[in-house]
């Protein structure tokens, strides 16, 4: 890659009832401070807010800036869907509330070039525009919230299983066939799989950063949750290696807590010492996690913590085998270069 002539590059975003994000995700896009040639390519899914007159207006205003349609409303989709109708060597994802850093693009490719990675990625950094928001964004980037992965608490430049979003070759993307569409969820570690498998490289930098707005609600939160252990559990029946303790801590607690709150009920108020014993922890835990932020946001901490682990455990606990069955079934072996 030539520091003269930087590569085009072509900006997938999969958009759904992403009207309040949407105008600003773009904008950040496509005031990067990159010399090489950028498109815009938005995978529209069905939604029913202002999300497709956001983009067609978008589309007027910058002729870098195309759509698609995605009538399944599907992620995976989507993301397909954007790849096949762009046309760059580099190809960057990016979701409709998430918000580049103005060097992002610059700086993933030169990382691409000195790695030698199929795929880079950075830190998803979570931030909230009201005390709930904040209260998320702190639960997220907390050891406690999600564990200690990467690309949510910082860490040093390395080699990863995955990363956030992605910034990739092309080669890789098309050698590979995309995304598999079954993978609802979880879509980003399934394909970043089979790029290792096949003996790419998948690398992290916390040089790369992209702005998250995290989700307004107690309910919309629980859902997001909810789908990332159900997904996760899927990963873990499509990829039996994949599985470590980390993951097993929420689905772990939300027994915990459910047979204490039984036995506490029916049996000894001894019971309530397990649920009583994880409030404690998440009261303490959100002290460090809230330092900085207005009361009102740190107030919230503990809920958005217990939100996320019940939610996720749950997920966990509940997923389907059938759905599982239908992802194995799906299974796209690595496809290694000629």
């Amino acid at each position: 890659m030539s520091e003269q002539q930087p590569p085009a590059v072509s900006v997938i975003m999969p958009v759904l009832n992403e009207e309040r994000h949407l105008r600003t995700s773009v904008r950040h896009i496509l005031e990067q401070d990159y010399a090489g040639e950028l498109e815009v390519v938005i995978a529209l899914g069905p939604s029913t807010d202002r999300t497709d007159e956001i983009a067609a207006e978008l589309v007027r205003e910058d002729p870098r800036v195309h759509t698609v349609p995605n009538p399944t409303g599907r992620t995976p989709a989507a993301l397909n869907a954007a790849i096949k109708a762009s046309r760059h060597s580099i190809v960057v994802r990016v979701d409709g509330h998430g918000m580049l850093s103005p060097n992002y693009i610059a700086t993933a490719v030169r990382l691409l070039d000195e790695t030698g990675a199929q795929n880079v990625g950075g830190i998803m950094h979570a931030e909230g525009e009201n005390a709930w928001e904040q209260a998320v964004a702190a639960a997220m980037t907390s050891k406690i919230g999600v564990g200690n992965a990467a690309f949510h608490t910082g860490g040093a430049a390395a080699p990863a299983e995955t990363v956030y979003l992605g910034v990739f070759r092309r080669e890789a993307l098309e050698q590979q066939g995309g995304y598999n569409e079954e993978f609802i969820r979880a879509q980003d570690w399934e394909l970043n799989f089979r790029i290792r498998e096949a003996g790419g490289l998948i690398w992290f930098s916390p040089e790369l950063k992209v702005s998250y707005r995290p989700r307004p609600s107690v309910k919309a939160l629980a859902k997001q949750y909810k789908n990332y252990g159900r997904w996760r559990h899927v990963v873990a029946r499509y990829h039996q290696g994949s599985i470590n303790l980390r993951y097993l801590a929420a689905p772990t607690a939300v027994v915990a807590i459910a047979a204490g709150v039984v036995v506490g009920a029916a049996v000894t108020p001894w019971g309530l010492v397990v649920p009583a014993g994880y409030l404690a922890a998440i009261t303490a835990g959100s002290v460090p996690a809230g330092k900085g932020l207005p009361l009102k946001a740190r107030a919230q901490i503990p809920v958005a913590l217990a939100t996320m682990h019940m939610s996720w455990g749950f997920g966990f606990l509940t997923s389907p085998r059938s759905l599982a069955k239908k992802v194995i079934a799906s299974r796209r072996e690595p496809v290694r270069s000629a």
